[in-house]
């Protein structure tokens, strides 16, 4: 098992990752101060069949364990459920000594960390991840629901006080779950560190072979460059948006089809390529690699876009992205591996290498 420290400016914990994590679940509650009173764990309909009734068995007699389980998918990151989740923590006698347990993936994460930031002003939460996608979710602080006319707009900055990573749940995936987290850990790569980009090329070739010691490394290297970056720009007035490389026309993908129809990883992965042609259209000197990534998204199993699809209704949803800046579209562009910088990027270049995009995966 390996440690690591987020060391936001607001706040620092702990974030334990390997084997038998869980176990420090029940030392971390522990030592918190001041007691924690009552426990709420918010899970879903997947991951609680699987992973609920060990994390309950954990935690101290003392203290009292209410569950609440909801649907599965992202699209139930709601309205609809942040009231059902308040609703429970209301009538389950949490006060502000309280703790909030979220067990799942990247939209459990989201969801209970929004409700944690909220109900009663505020109380602590653990984040215990159980799939490769929020190993980025989970790390940071960033906490929310989606709109229907836009993906995470609705949320809070809201730090838990530890993130628990038991990576033996990663065994438990469907190999499109692997997929959709695995394009998180290619974008820190491409965005920070061109060594690790290298790395992951050389050695993940198939994602229904990947070894849990190939995917630990990953994921500690994925946290420790979102962790300095967190470090540097907590609340992403400035470097955290390069953590949103992919993510302007993914987002919009995901929206326009419909959340759940798509999972995050292949509209991040879409998006990814979609910002390489973008780039190659800005700075004049197409990436020698942006050929080799798409040959490699390919071979590890990402999708095409699926047809319906329209340049315009797309670069309608990007223009409501939270990086866009009066009606103009931002976007995290990677002038090389390694480096990614934010640019404004006008309408008729975007409109022009959307519909470009969308005819070649039509071919």
């Amino acid at each position: 098992m390996e440690q690591l420290t987020v060391a936001a400016p607001s706040k620092h914990y702990p974030v334990f990752v390997g084997e038998n994590a869980l176990q420090q679940l029940p030392l971390l509650i522990q030592e918190l101060t001041p007691a924690v009173t009552r426990i709420l764990i918010i899970t879903d309909d997947n991951v609680a069949p699987l992973y609920l009734g060990k994390v309950a068995a954990l935690l101290s007699s003392e203290t009292t364990v209410h569950e609440h389980i909801l649907p599965h998918g992202d699209q139930e990151k709601s309205f609809a459920n942040y009231i059902a989740c308040q609703t429970k923590a209301l009538e389950s006698g949490l006060d502000r000594r309280s703790l909030i347990i979220a067990l799942g993936g990247g939209m459990i994460g989201d969801l209970a960390g929004f409700v944690a930031s909220t109900y009663m002003r505020g109380i602590r939460f653990i984040q215990v991840p159980t799939t490769l996608l929020a190993h980025d979710s989970a790390v940071g602080g960033k906490t929310g629901i989606n709109h229907e006319l836009g993906k995470n707009m609705i949320g809070a900055f809201h730090h838990p006080e530890a993130v628990i990573y038991p990576i033996e749940c990663l065994r438990t995936l469907p190999v499109n779950e692997i997929r959709s987290g695995f394009a998180e850990v290619i974008k820190h790569a491409l965005i920070k560190d061109e060594v690790f980009y290298r790395a992951l090329h050389e050695e993940v070739r198939s994602l229904t072979e990947v070894g849990s010691g190939t995917l630990q490394k990953a994921i500690v290297t994925g946290i420790q460059i979102k962790a300095d970056i967190v470090r540097q720009d907590e609340r992403e007035n400035g470097v955290r948006a390069l953590l949103n490389f992919g993510h302007t026309l993914g987002h919009a993908i995901e929206a326009e089809l419909g959340y759940g129809k798509w999972t995050h990883g292949d509209a991040v992965a879409a998006g990814m390529r979609f910002a390489l042609r973008v780039g190659a259209a800005v700075y004049g000197i197409p990436l020698i690699e942006e050929k080799e990534m798409n040959a490699w998204l390919i071979e590890l199993g990402y999708p095409p876009l699926p047809a319906g699809l329209e340049a315009e209704r797309l670069l309608a949803r990007m223009k409501k992205d939270k990086k866009s800046h009066r009606g103009t579209v931002q976007m995290v562009l990677l002038p090389r591996i390694g480096r990614a910088e934010l640019l404004e990027v006008p309408d008729p270049l975007l409109k022009r290498e959307l519909q470009s995009f969308l005819a070649a995966e039509r071919l």
